[in-house]
């Protein structure tokens, strides 16, 4: 015979069984997130967005660089005029300030960092990349097509033919934009 004191009792002290509170538990589809939030969530997740937006300094342009990149090294922008933003230029920012080692005081986010540049020397870096780069691109386009209109096989067959308008356009010369 058992004692009935060694007997577990699923009632002692107020405790309910696990079957009744699963009956009283809400559904879980009422605590997921509904179709859009998942797929907002997932883009999220997967977009690089962590770095955070800093407010605008007049006279400059802001960007972050990054500390890991050997292509595109800090001191080569330094070179080029780039200066790092230190904390108290940015109001708000004050939990990205870098608090030891080379760039104490600097603004930090991961590996990367804030620096700026001043805003004349952005325009003219963003016109030779953006618009006389290009436009020397196209000149060299433009001369290999008219050397390749007059050329022929030892057939005296030519070699190549330019079809559409799309030529025409390399000689409509652009103004140089404002780059914000």
């Amino acid at each position: 015979m058992q004692d009935t004191r060694f007997k577990k009792n699923l009632l002692a002290g107020g405790r309910e069984s696990r079957a009744s509170q699963d009956s009283q538990r809400a559904p879980a589809s009422d605590d997921l997130a509904s179709q859009q939030e998942r797929r907002r969530m997932f883009r999220n997740e997967w977009i690089q967005e962590s770095l955070p937006t800093p407010p605008d300094i007049p006279g400059f342009h802001l960007c972050w660089l990054s500390t890991t990149n050997g292509y595109d090294p800090i001191h080569k922008r330094m070179r080029m005029g780039y200066q790092p933003v230190m904390i108290d230029e940015v109001p708000g920012f004050e939990s990205f300030k870098v608090k030891s080692g080379e760039h104490t005081g600097f603004i930090a986010c991961n590996e990367m960092l804030l620096y700026k540049l001043p805003q004349d020397v952005y325009q003219q870096i963003m016109e030779e990349f953006h618009h006389f780069a290009p436009q020397d691109e196209a000149d060299k386009i433009r001369v290999q097509v008219e050397n390749l209109q007059g050329a022929r096989d030892s057939n005296g067959r030519r070699l190549g033919s330019v079809e559409g308008e799309g030529m025409n356009e390399l000689d409509n010369v652009k103004p140089v934009p404002v780059f914000s």
